[in-house]
């Protein structure tokens, strides 16, 4: 099984009998490790239905099922592989009667939060509503609920003191509405742990060992529930794999915390710490750049990347005169390493940057070289206006008691229910305190409504009563596609897109996604999951009901990235856990990076932390080249409509790479690519002559 480990990776996937932390080095093979280790627990008689590998993202965990297929075979379909919030889901779905809270219950995705904050705080203020979607979603993730924070605000802090009574009505719908947003499905579960100790019990028992992957992310509340999950603090012994490194930690405004790294060996004193020093990916000049950017950050496990690959190119450091002058360079680059190297492919080339408005110069550069590029993190599939149509309609199937569910399918096509009627229904479920869908049947509904509005509500509610008995009925690939088109048909969703667009186009490409999103929840339901990664796996066959309720998990649909023979622009925090041949990373100016540091002023300690994590995040853009890196920055950028001044970001002077660097002149770069392309053509011409 350990065929190809090296001595410390071994070490790890061997170690089983106590909590053990792998620090994974950029490039260490950390989900190599975390594989062998599921085979090797497996091997030492470890059922696999005991074994959960937890990670981030869907397309970590669709990867890492592959691989683990890969090396284990049909075993890996048993190992629990998938997100801390899809293990939420799970506890949640088992257990959640304990909480008060139905198998069926709904996940509202970010736009529902923001509308019902809107309707809890009394606003149509967009920017208030997020900062206060933002601010709940920290204070959830740092354990604390409406009463907690509120008793937590400062004399005079009425921005936070807003945001904790919103909070507290805001915990109020989601009851009512039997939802929950995506930091309940850490925190729930969290609550169900401390809480009901049967349920505790019954999870100890249920996992044998536990693996996470990029550990380095977690926050306060994911700690929590690892350690709970894991038995502490009855079982010093506890069984279980923690993977990260602290220098990639780039999560902080999202709640992730160092913290959990450092309480480790105080919570587990018999915590075994091993450490990948031995980096796969990167030549030693790009390593030793990472290594000497990252020195001056205090460090709770000392380690230091090398790479057995030998020095290779020296980095490169690129002044520009401005910002559309470092997007001429960078298209110079791609076109003359494409020229002379033996990477050719567009998909060897990143562009990376610290924020996402950089990418404009850089995409117009592009399209007028005729250089294919796509943009990481772009519109989710999910996040379209159609797609969420449709998913409101099965979140509504699956439970419903979820007004805001409700709102949209009912108006998504429109069905001659108006506003008014929608409101007075609204404040009837209000009064009696019950969901809309409920109140929609309640005897005394004719006396409040006028009957052709009734009519209209009982025809809908009886149609959706039918629905959901078709959709629990339906199982399989073929008769999930065929129970989609009739209901498509039925609800005469095609007109309703081409009713709703001006241009035809644009309505075509709308009903495009919608087919292919219904072809994706129809292979789904016929067990076969195409993931993120292009990976496919089978799961046991399901009913249109069962995927339809877990829809608001699933973030992206498959669109075939790696087939896509393109140059990536991506900012620094998308990019981490990908790598590329090349890479430039552009913009690295102070001010941009690291990023608006002066706006810490006063606050010595936040000063420190911001600089350092914006420190770890150059040094997860250097640690994406394998080949080549050229850092670059602009003398002059605009600022509103200012053009100012700008200085090289102290990390490059930090990569202290003086000897080994080189300040590349690319007009004379240019002068040699013209030459040799000059070269090439009388070659050619000549050749020509001759025949």
């Amino acid at each position: 099984m350990s065929a190809g480990l090296n001595v410390s990776q071994q070490e790890a996937v061997n170690y089983l009998h106590g909590p053990c932390l792998v620090l994974a080095g950029a490039g260490s093979g950390k989900t190599r490790v975390i594989t062998h280790k599921i085979a090797r627990l497996i091997q030492a008689g470890c059922e696999p239905k005991r074994i959960a590998a937890i990670t981030f993202t869907n397309k970590a965990a669709a990867e890492m099922r592959e691989r683990a297929k890969g090396l284990i075979g049909k075993a890996a379909k048993d190992v629990i592989i998938c997100t801390f919030h899809a293990l939420g889901v799970r506890m949640l779905r088992e257990d959640g009667a304990a909480l008060g809270l139905k198998a069926q219950f709904s996940i509202l995705d970010s736009d529902d939060v923001l509308a019902l904050l809107k309707d809890c705080g009394g606003t149509t203020d967009a920017a208030v509503a997020r900062q206060w979607q933002w601010t709940i979603s920290l204070w959830k993730n740092q354990g604390l609920n409406a009463d907690t924070a509120l008793a937590q605000c400062t004399v005079g802090n009425d921005e936070h003191r807003s945001a904790a009574m919103v909070m507290k009505l805001y915990q109020e719908r989601l009851t009512a509405y039997q939802s929950v947003d995506f930091d309940d499905l850490i925190g729930l579960p969290l609550k169900l742990l401390q809480n009901h100790p049967e349920v505790r019990e019954k999870w100890q028992k249920a996992l044998g060992h536990v693996l996470v992957d990029e550990y380095q992310d977690t926050n306060a509340t994911q700690y929590e529930l690892l350690k709970l999950l894991v038995g502490w603090p009855d079982r010093p012994d506890a069984r279980f794999t923690a993977v990260g490194d602290d220098d990639q930690s780039i999560y902080g405004w999202r709640g992730a915390t160092l913290d959990n790294l450092r309480k480790l060996p105080v919570d587990f004193p018999s915590l075994k710490v091993i450490k990948l020093e031995q980096n796969y990916r990167s030549t030693g000049t790009i390593l030793e750049a990472a290594n000497n950017v990252i020195g001056p950050n205090p460090k709770l496990f000392p380690k230091k990347l090398w790479s057995a690959l030998g020095d290779g190119e020296p980095v490169r450091v690129v002044d520009a005169d401005n910002e559309e002058h470092e997007a001429e360079r960078v298209v110079a680059r791609i076109q003359s390493l494409r020229a002379n190297s033996a990477h050719k492919e567009f998909k060897d080339f990143a562009v990376l940057y610290r924020a996402n408005h950089q990418s404009r110069l850089l995409e117009t550069a592009l399209r007028r070289a005729q250089i294919p590029y796509k943009v990481s993190g772009g519109t989710s599939f999910f996040d379209r206006a159609e797609i969420k149509d449709l998913c409101a309609w099965f979140r509504l199937l699956a439970n419903q008691d979820d007004d805001p569910a409700f709102l949209r399918a009912i108006t998504s096509p429109k069905r001659g229910i108006g506003h008014t009627t929608l409101q007075q229904l609204g404040e009837f479920a209000g009064k009696y305190k019950i969901s809309m869908f409920e109140a929609l049947f309640s005897a005394s509904l004719p006396a409040a409504l006028p009957k052709r509005a009734v009519d209209g509500l009982h025809e809908f509610g009886r149609y959706l009563n039918d629905l959901e008995f078709r959709a629990k009925s339906t199982t399989g690939a073929e008769a999930a596609r065929e129970f989609l088109a009739n209901w498509l048909k039925d609800i005469h969703f095609e007109k309703y897109l081409y009713d709703s667009e001006e241009s035809e186009k644009i309505a075509a490409a709308r009903w495009t996604n919608v087919l292919e999103f219904c072809d994706w929840m129809a292979q789904r339901c016929g067990g076969t999951i195409d993931d993120t990664a292009g990976v496919t796996t089978q799961s046991e066959i399901r009913s249109v009901l069962e995927i339809a309720q877990n829809v608001a998990l699933l973030s992206t649909i498959s669109e075939r990235e790696q087939d896509q023979n393109v140059v990536t622009l991506s900012t620094l925090h998308a990019s981490k856990g990908l790598e590329w041949p090349h890479v430039m990373l552009v913009g690295v100016t102070e001010g941009m990076l690291p990023f608006r540091v002066e706006d810490a002023e006063g606050d010595s300690e936040g000063l420190l932390q911001r600089i350092q994590e914006e420190r770890r995040l150059m040094y997860v853009g250097i640690t994406r080249a394998q080949r080549s890196l050229a850092v670059s920055w602009p003398k002059k950028r605009k600022k509103g409509r200012d053009i100012v001044a700008t200085s090289p970001s102290r990390f490059i002077k930090e990569m202290a790479l003086d000897k080994a660097t080189v300040k590349e002149d690319p007009r004379e770069k240019l002068k040699a690519l013209r030459a040799e392309f000059a070269k090439k053509a009388a070659a050619s011409a000549a050749s020509k002559a001759q025949h």
